[in-house]
């Protein structure tokens, strides 16, 4: 049996933490290490215990959600964090995914959509659907106030680019294996050599990432699948 995602819970409510806990720890795949009710706790035990994902809310007193994200991400990179909150608002959306937020979640999501949320940003999947993924895409890329990216220590092989352009246009791992009639396995390591490549921890990442250094065109991140 692989071993299992450790998780760190941050919110502010000690009885959503009780519950979020209670939910995820249904699953023997999944393993609650720290809870931090403030947003400085949440960067200080995630520096500590460096989980696999962290489930972030964004109103946290202290250190908000999307500060503490920013901290987590610059001093974790490959840790992903999924938001899950009540606020749905488009500025916090791009807030959070911009600051490095793998995913997006609401707190009117039923337990099992927090548990594939949770398997599917540790896999490198976002939790957005694709026309949310292409419009988050094209906004961050269009941001002229983004930080310069730095170049990545090995440039990407053409399958890795292929398997990020795809991923750019909102396919699944197993999607994308089959139209490269590869495995989704296959899928997943190419797109973990992509992430190790360039020190990031989320497809929204990886692709923008591809965008602000020329290797992918807005034109083909516009290819949308159809829904």
């Amino acid at each position: 049996m692989s071993k299992p995602i450790n998780i760190l819970l941050a919110d502010d409510h000690n009885l959503v933490r009780e519950g979020t806990r209670e939910i995820l720890e249904h699953h023997e795949d999944l393993r609650v290490v720290g809870e931090a009710g403030n947003g400085q706790e949440a960067v200080d035990l995630a520096l500590l215990l460096c989980p696999d994902v962290v489930i972030m809310d964004i109103s946290l007193p202290v250190l908000n959600g999307l500060e503490a994200t920013r901290q987590i991400k610059q001093g974790l990179p490959q840790t992903a964090v999924l938001v899950l909150t009540a606020y749905d608002d488009d500025q916090y959306v791009f807030a959070m995914l911009e600051a490095g937020a793998a995913g997006y979640l609401l707190k009117n999501a039923r337990g099992s959509e927090l548990v594939q949320a949770v398997r599917e940003v540790h896999e490198g999947e976002s939790v957005l659907s694709p026309a949310i993924a292409k419009k988050v895409v094209q906004r961050l890329a269009r941001d002229k106030k983004a930080p310069p990216v730095a170049k990545p220590l090995d440039a990407l092989s053409e399958r890795e680019l292929e398997v990020l352009r795809l991923a750019g246009r909102g396919f699944s791992n197993k999607e994308i294996g089959q139209m490269l009639v590869i495995s989704s396995r296959t899928v997943q390591a190419h797109m973990a050599n992509v992430f190790s490549k360039l020190q990031v921890g989320s497809r929204t990442e990886a692709v923008l990432y591809a965008i602000r250094q020329g290797w992918i065109s807005m034109d083909e991140v516009n290819e949308v699948k159809a829904s």
